[in-house]
Protein backbone atom coordinates (compact mmCIF):
# COMPACT_ATOMS: atom_id res chain seq x y z
CA UNK A 1 0.00 0.00 0.00
CA UNK A 2 1.55 3.32 -1.05
CA UNK A 3 1.00 6.36 0.66
CA UNK A 4 -0.65 9.42 -1.21
CA UNK A 5 0.66 12.87 -0.48
CA UNK A 6 -2.46 14.85 1.02
CA UNK A 7 -3.61 18.18 -0.63
CA UNK A 8 -5.04 19.29 3.41
CA UNK A 9 -2.77 19.22 6.17
CA UNK A 10 -3.68 19.59 9.79
CA UNK A 11 -5.44 23.26 10.77
CA UNK A 12 -6.45 23.74 7.06
CA UNK A 13 -9.62 24.89 7.15
CA UNK A 14 -11.78 23.05 4.45
CA UNK A 15 -15.03 23.05 2.37
CA UNK A 16 -16.89 19.29 2.49
CA UNK A 17 -17.88 18.70 -1.51
CA UNK A 18 -20.15 15.52 -0.76
CA UNK A 19 -22.16 13.67 1.37
CA UNK A 20 -24.34 14.28 4.12
CA UNK A 21 -22.28 17.35 5.42
CA UNK A 22 -22.35 18.91 2.00
CA UNK A 23 -21.51 22.86 1.82
CA UNK A 24 -20.09 22.66 5.96
CA UNK A 25 -16.93 24.12 6.65
CA UNK A 26 -14.13 23.02 9.73
CA UNK A 27 -10.82 22.37 10.69
CA UNK A 28 -8.86 19.15 9.69
CA UNK A 29 -7.99 17.76 13.26
CA UNK A 30 -6.05 14.91 12.49
CA UNK A 31 -4.70 13.85 8.33
CA UNK A 32 -4.64 9.86 7.88
CA UNK A 33 -2.11 10.27 4.89
CA UNK A 34 -2.17 6.22 4.99
CA UNK A 35 -5.45 5.83 4.18
CA UNK A 36 -5.90 8.89 2.08
CA UNK A 37 -8.66 10.43 5.15
CA UNK A 38 -8.90 13.07 6.96
CA UNK A 39 -11.20 13.84 10.47
CA UNK A 40 -12.53 17.21 10.38
CA UNK A 41 -14.40 19.16 13.07
CA UNK A 42 -18.24 18.98 13.64
CA UNK A 43 -18.47 17.10 10.48
CA UNK A 44 -19.29 13.31 9.64
CA UNK A 45 -20.25 12.50 13.12
CA UNK A 46 -21.09 9.11 14.47
CA UNK A 47 -22.22 7.41 17.14
CA UNK A 48 -20.37 4.89 19.34
CA UNK A 49 -22.31 3.09 21.93
CA UNK A 50 -19.36 2.22 24.63
CA UNK A 51 -19.13 -0.05 28.05
CA UNK A 52 -18.54 1.30 31.22
CA UNK A 53 -14.78 1.66 31.40
CA UNK A 54 -11.97 3.95 33.52
CA UNK A 55 -11.97 6.40 30.82
CA UNK A 56 -15.61 6.32 30.55
CA UNK A 57 -17.19 5.31 34.05
CA UNK A 58 -20.83 5.96 33.27
CA UNK A 59 -20.66 4.49 29.55
CA UNK A 60 -23.22 4.99 26.79
CA UNK A 61 -23.09 7.04 23.45
CA UNK A 62 -20.49 8.97 22.34
CA UNK A 63 -20.80 11.33 19.22
CA UNK A 64 -17.56 11.65 17.23
CA UNK A 65 -16.35 12.83 13.90
CA UNK A 66 -15.10 9.78 11.88
CA UNK A 67 -12.53 10.05 9.28
CA UNK A 68 -13.71 10.84 6.16
CA UNK A 69 -11.97 10.76 2.15
CA UNK A 70 -10.08 13.38 1.54
CA UNK A 71 -11.14 13.77 -2.32
CA UNK A 72 -14.05 15.02 -0.69
CA UNK A 73 -13.00 18.37 0.81
CA UNK A 74 -11.57 21.50 -0.48
CA UNK A 75 -9.32 24.15 0.94
CA UNK A 76 -10.54 27.04 1.58
CA UNK A 77 -8.06 30.02 1.76
CA UNK A 78 -7.79 31.96 4.35
CA UNK A 79 -7.22 35.72 1.84
CA UNK A 80 -9.95 35.14 0.23
CA UNK A 81 -12.04 33.17 1.95
CA UNK A 82 -13.14 30.84 -1.26
CA UNK A 83 -12.78 26.73 -1.81
CA UNK A 84 -9.68 26.65 -4.25
CA UNK A 85 -7.45 24.17 -5.31
CA UNK A 86 -3.57 24.22 -4.33
CA UNK A 87 -0.63 25.75 -6.40
CA UNK A 88 3.12 25.74 -5.95
CA UNK A 89 5.51 28.78 -6.12
CA UNK A 90 8.98 28.71 -5.13
CA UNK A 91 9.56 31.71 -2.31
CA UNK A 92 13.01 32.20 -1.20
CA UNK A 93 13.70 28.84 -2.86
CA UNK A 94 11.34 26.99 -1.20
CA UNK A 95 8.45 25.10 -2.34
CA UNK A 96 5.29 26.52 -0.75
CA UNK A 97 1.27 25.96 -0.72
CA UNK A 98 -0.66 28.88 -2.89
CA UNK A 99 -4.25 30.03 -3.77
CA UNK A 100 -4.89 29.07 -7.39
CA UNK A 101 -7.65 31.61 -7.13
CA UNK A 102 -6.10 35.30 -5.04
CA UNK A 103 -2.36 34.00 -5.85
CA UNK A 104 -2.10 34.00 -1.76
CA UNK A 105 0.57 32.11 -0.42
CA UNK A 106 -1.00 29.84 2.46
CA UNK A 107 0.73 29.81 5.10
CA UNK A 108 0.79 27.24 7.67
CA UNK A 109 2.61 28.41 11.10
CA UNK A 110 -1.12 28.79 12.54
Amino acid sequence: MSITKLHVKKGDTVLVLSGKDKGKQGKVIQALPKKNKVVVEGVNKVKRHTKPNQSAPQGGILVKEAPMFAAKVMLVCPACGKATRIAHKDVNGKSVRACKKCGEVIDQTK
